[in-house]
């Protein structure tokens, strides 16, 4: 009995194949090119040269225009898949962990956590976080200005950013993160992200490498550039910040909530608090988590945030904070403050809050006896919030 042939699948890529015209800039392991392509023009295009080679003028370049074409995240960039006519050399590094799996570009690294590593016994020997301060956002535009909040409260911490793979899965596709190298103790990529310092199986295992690996007195996760929202309670991929946080509290660290607050953003779910915050910090993180709201905002702000903050579970703890000298800090960013579309004078509280979690964080980090001279062993005291401020 003869059947009737199956339908052909629907596409999920609109390939181009173009020529390129320019180079253009270069950071980290990510490379901008101008591609001319027949009916559509030049179009910017990005190539990762541990994956593709590195691409030159005249080059013929095989593109991936999908998201592009559409206006989603992909930065304004065409994505360069392979340069068929000069292909890179074959791998001869270590490593057998594959990330983005079973994808035609799926990558081989090193993973701290696999066998053949000098860290491997660390990472197996590792049980907790030694409470080690851990701050969360579910942007990643927050963290220039976590880690401002950070070191402007003590420039000598240690910290280390966990990029989960919410976003973007190439930690190169940042240029943030290359803009903060020298401020960063290293960079951990979990899950399907690659490209960092350290590469780790999990989330679990890349907060162990960040504290165990890197000596990090703090650390900061949130998910690559980009975010995936669909104007549902559930479906942005910022909920993984409640389960970054489940993790940390598994691993006996202390989780501190960076809030997503705004005035100036036009959608009303995300005004005041975010949803995404409500929901990733108040439904999700069972283990509860500090919840920093910034002191300094405008009344009509201060008062909406501690109304959307009243309903918060026992759980979470929700502390203000003072950000005397934030502003000037933030003003100084080493990279520009941009999230949505919007910078810092219009969002001013959105990386407000997200500097004073991290100065709330850094304020958490044990201080040892000999460092301080304190026979009785007490550690910084947390930032009490304000008795006119609403708090849980």
């Amino acid at each position: 009995m003869s059947s009737s042939p199956a339908a052909a699948p629907v596409s999920r890529i609109r390939w181009r194949r173009g020529k390129v015209t320019a180079i253009g800039r270069s950071w980290r392991d990510a490379l901008e090119l101008t591609v001319e392509v027949d009916g559509d023009g030049e179009l910017s295009a990005l190539a990762y040269p541990s994956l593709v080679g590195v691409p030159e003028v005249g080059d013929e370049v095989l593109l991936n225009t999908t998201a592009l074409a559409r206006g989603l995240g992909t930065g304004g960039y065409a994505i360069v898949v392979a340069v068929p006519d000069r292909l890179p050399a074959d791998p001869e590094g270590p490593g057998h962990l594959v990330k983005a799996r079973y994808t035609p570009l799926q990558v081989l690294v090193q993973g701290v956590d696999e066998q053949e590593t000098e860290h491997h016994e660390t990472i197996a020997a590792a049980e907790d976080l030694a409470s080690m301060p851990v701050v969360v956002a579910d942007l990643h535009s927050a963290l220039p200005a976590i880690l401002i909040g950070m070191l402007a409260t003590d420039p000598d911490l240690k910290v280390a950013y966990v990029m989960t793979d919410g976003g973007a899965l190439p930690a190169a596709f940042s240029r943030t993160v290359t803009a903060l190298k020298s401020s960063l103790a290293g960079v951990v990529t979990v899950g399907q992200a690659y490209g960092g310092d350290l590469e780790a199986v999990t989330l679990h295992t890349g907060l162990l490498a960040a504290k165990h690996v890197l000596g990090a007195d703090l650390a900061i996760v949130t998910q690559g550039p980009g975010n995936l929202g669909t104007g549902t309670p559930w479906g942005f991929s910022g909920v993984a910040a409640g389960e970054a946080c489940n993790a940390i509290s598994v691993l006996g660290g202390l989780p501190v909530g960076a809030l997503r607050i705004s005035d100036a953003d036009p959608r009303p779910r995300h005004r005041g608090v975010s949803h995404h915050s409500l929901t990733a910090f108040g439904r999700v993180a069972l283990g509860g988590v500090a919840l920093v709201a910034p002191r300094g905002l405008s009344s009509e702000l201060g008062g909406q945030v501690g109304e959307d903050l009243a309903s918060q579970p026992e759980r979470n703890v929700v502390v203000w904070v003072d950000t005397d000298g934030l502003d000037v800090a933030l003003g100084l960013s080493p990279v520009p403050l941009r999230t949505m579309g919007r910078g810092l004078e219009e969002e001013r509280a959105y990386f407000l809050a997200a500097a004073a979690a991290g100065r709330y964080a850094a304020l958490q980090v044990p201080v040892l006896e000999d460092a301080v001279g304190d026979e009785t062993g007490t550690e910084t005291a947390p930032a009490d919030a304000s008795p006119d401020e609403p708090s849980a």
